[in-house]
């Protein structure tokens, strides 16, 4: 494909997929107040002060879907293969399961495990990682076959990456801004190793998310919820495992976590401060990355804009190291895991904090 059609491509469908969801959204809000599903702040963890409609989720679903079968009908190369069906139904499974959880809260158990149904059937439909690029493993190539942990490696990765984006979907704004950064990140990313098809549809992900956003940047009139949260979380993990970490080049696996640096990193730093203070990992808190750039004075906005700054030098950085040398990609990596750790002491993201009464760390 020429880079003029491209680039075409990508525009046309990241333009329809933005108009849908900004269209939709405005209905979706009106189903959540009709079915209940109210997000009501009732503990200190929630920022926002009043009941807002949830289930915005809903219109960024339909905008890939109704994008993606537009763009499939005329484009001959663009087939519903196994893979792309297997994405799609653990997609749709993950959604209802969002819905049901925004109208009436599911246990996190029952949640884990239909997450993990989900990845089995993406697993199932072809999308699995693998091999890992290693330079100085001794394989031909220095690719290392994963063989039978192919499937649990598979599963861990979209499991935790769609939950990482639901962990930071804490501000107005924050997800959807934070996943089209991403998903446009990514995009550009399979364009330099030449995975078109996988580009057009981080490409229509990116404007599904960002045709929700005018509605939920602060203040939000709605709310994402689980059913957009944990469905553009699955369909990252899931679609840049077809698209980037198939691929057999050196930073295939850093390249994705690098654009999804922001929930990747605030989440690994909110494992390591539970241990720190010897709470469950799975136990909520008001540590994160947000919450404390909220505690140092800034304000919803202000905070929002950072991460969205931030998280557009990462993506920034996950382009660069795909379309460079091996040295001057392991330069930046090592960078930038530096300035990372540096930021993260800076701001306390992981110290020990004593318990106060009444208050959860």
């Amino acid at each position: 494909m020429e880079e003029q059609n491209i680039i075409t491509y990508l525009s046309s469908v990241f333009t329809i997929a933005l108009i849908i969801s900004y269209v939709l959204t405005p209905y979706a809000k009106r189903l959540a107040c009709k079915l209940g599903a109210i997000d009501i702040p009732k503990d200190s963890r929630r920022v926002h002060k009043k009941p807002t409609p949830s289930l915005g989720g809903i219109a960024i679903y339909i905008s890939f879907v109704i994008t993606t079968v537009i763009f499939a009908v005329f484009n001959k190369g663009m087939n519903f293969n196994s893979e792309f069906k297997g994405i799609l139904i653990g997609a749709t499974l993950i959604l209802i399961t969002g819905i049901i959880d925004d109208i009436k809260q599911i246990p996190a158990v029952y949640k884990l495990a239909i997450q993990v149904l989900a990845a089995l059937i993406a697993v199932y439909g072809g999308v699995t990682i693998d091999f890992i690029k290693f330079p100085p493993a001794s394989t031909e190539g220095g690719l290392i076959f994963l063989k039978a942990l192919r499937i649990p490696i598979t599963v861990f990765w979209i499991i935790g990456i769609t939950n990482t984006v639901n962990l930071i979907d804490g501000l107005d704004g924050l997800a959807a801004g934070v996943s089209t950064i991403a998903s446009l990140s990514l995009a550009a990313v399979a364009c330099n190793i030449e995975q078109y098809n996988v580009a057009i549809l981080l490409a229509i992900l990116a404007g599904a998310s960002l045709g929700f956003l005018p509605y939920n940047f602060n203040p939000a009139q709605i709310f994402m919820g689980d059913a957009g949260s944990l469905v553009i979380g699955y369909l990252l993990a899931t679609i840049s495992v077809e698209g980037v970490i198939k691929s057999a080049t050196t930073i295939a696996v850093a390249t994705p976590v690098l654009a999804l640096g922001v929930p990747v990193f605030d989440t690994a730093f909110a494992i390591v401060r539970r241990l720190v203070n010897k709470k469950p990992i799975m136990e909520a808190d008001k540590g994160h990355l947000h919450h404390r750039l909220l505690d140092h004075g800034l304000s919803q906005k202000q905070t929002v804009l950072i991460l969205y700054i931030i998280s557009s030098v990462l993506g920034g950085s996950s382009i660069i190291i795909s379309d460079v040398a091996k040295s001057s990609a392991y330069l930046i990596i090592g960078v930038t895991s530096i300035l990372i750790l540096y930021g993260a002491y800076r701001i306390g993201i992981v110290k020990k904090v004593a318990e106060k009464k009444g208050a959860k760390i």
